[in-house]
């Protein structure tokens, strides 16, 4: 599927704000009173908001916690809280860390806190969202066993060496592994001491080493406000506060947005074509470097054959979706890496053009499908029109007559299938 140039609206001139919860860059027009005043931001009620277990809350984790490094739209690596990444073989790495840095609690950040929080999400039994971020460190297969329980709880390829210095060994020699570190990869952050003694609760209330502290616990399908954390050794936000407001359906942050009464929110994909005339200059948009793609349960061995695969993937007019829909916002994929991805090469995808007579004689070489074929999605997040569009292609491209585009509830049903194994048909991804 097309991977989009995001838009972010925002009815009141809060550039600024866009910029803290790295939503998007802007002018200077709101830089001065967003200095003293805090703001809202439209959210999707949120799976977790531990970042290890969490698949939607990026905004909220990115705030609370502070990476070990971030990297500019150049591609160039700067420290946050480490003060170095180092290798001599791109293999054995050691993080140096700043020192005198907390969490919200007052508890020092410190190796061993990385090690936990990285631990928890390797741990396969946890089941944490962003295990797969882990797999290429030393020990991982044997905290994800085919089959029974791991015989240990730690990855072997990570060494704590005093407070401020963590080892780590990959399986392979890996010369990306710093930016593996950056915020959008939520199972690389610490974890205090604090959430292992009542995991729930955390959740619902992490103590982070960012710049914004949770001050009440989270309210499902109202949210939270978080306030600036005073003792954040980092470059100081702007903004004293930012209220995370939860909605079960983004067409309602859209509403809400246009009356005035949230400040800042994701542009829900069927409102592509009309946000530019809804909020003008409010409107701002930005290459985003990820991908929006159908994905298929490998579990179900209808879908092992590549030639099934791939014909599926001919039938859709990514071009046709993009232009009818997203007013041309959008750019559809040739690879797995999106075009503004530092060092991304295109055109590598020999199954991401449209071509429906290959896609039936592909099927048909397949054996053919029988029965239901059930497109799941996510609810509330604007995206029911692209997978009727999905499935109708699907279904008269290729023949098949029982495709059918159905929502889930919200978010965390969605992830909750997803993880669980539940789904039998195509899902979303990003």
């Amino acid at each position: 599927m097309p991977r989009s140039s995001m838009s972010k609206a925002v009815p009141a001139s809060v550039s600024l704000a866009l910029l803290l919860t790295a939503c998007a860059g802007g002018g200077e027009g709101g830089a001065t009173a967003a200095k003293s005043a805090g703001f809202s931001v439209a959210v999707a009620e949120p799976d977790h908001l531990t970042p290890g277990r969490s698949t939607t809350a990026n905004d909220e984790s990115r705030v609370l916690f502070a990476p070990l490094v971030k990297v500019d739209a150049k591609g160039d690596l700067s420290y946050v809280q480490a003060k170095s990444v180092t290798s001599p073989d791109a293999r054995h790495w050691t993080i140096e860390l700043r020192s005198g840095w907390t969490f919200h609690n007052g508890e020092p950040v410190t190796a061993k806190s990385y090690a936990d929080g990285w631990n928890r999400a390797a741990y396969g039994p946890n089941a944490w969202a962003t295990n797969g971020q882990l797999a290429n460190i030393e020990g991982y297969a044997d905290l994800n066993p085919a089959k029974g329980k791991p015989k240990t709880k730690e990855l072997s390829g990570l060494k704590v060496v005093g407070d401020t210095t963590l080892k780590v060994t990959l399986t392979a020699p890996d010369s990306q592994f710093p930016l593996q570190l950056t915020p959008n990869q939520l199972g690389f952050y610490p974890l205090p001491e604090a959430a292992a003694g009542d995991p729930e609760a955390y959740d619902r209330k992490p103590i982070g080493n960012g710049p914004f502290k949770m001050d009440t616990a989270w309210q499902a399908d109202k949210g939270t406000t978080v306030t600036r954390y005073s003792a954040y050794k980092g470059t100081a936000p702007a903004s004293s506060a930012i209220t995370f407001k939860s909605y079960s359906d983004l067409q309602t942050a859209y509403t809400d947005a246009q009356a005035g009464n949230t400040d800042v929110i994701s542009v829900p994909l069927s409102k592509y074509g009309s946000a530019k005339a809804d909020f003008g200059d409010r409107l701002y948009t930005y290459e985003a470097p990820s991908l929006e793609f159908l994905t298929l349960p490998l579990y179900d061995k209808r879908f092992q054959d590549i030639r099934l695969r791939k014909a599926l993937s001919l039938s859709i007019d990514r071009e046709a979706v993009n232009k009818t829909m997203y007013a041309g916002l959008y750019t559809p994929a040739t690879s797995l890496t999106p075009p503004s991805e530092v060092g991304a090469e295109t055109g590598l995808c020999d199954a991401c053009a449209f071509d429906p007579a290959e896609a039936k004689k592909l099927l048909k070489e397949a054996g053919g499908w029988s029965g239901e074929m059930l497109i799941t999605y996510p609810g509330g997040l604007g995206l029911d029109e692209l997978y009727k569009a999905v499935a109708n292609q699907i279904r008269q491209n290729l023949g098949i007559s029982g495709v059918e585009a159905r929502p889930t509830a919200d978010w965390p049903e969605f992830s909750d299938k997803v993880f669980g194994r539940k789904l039998t048909g195509p899902y979303h991804a990003h």
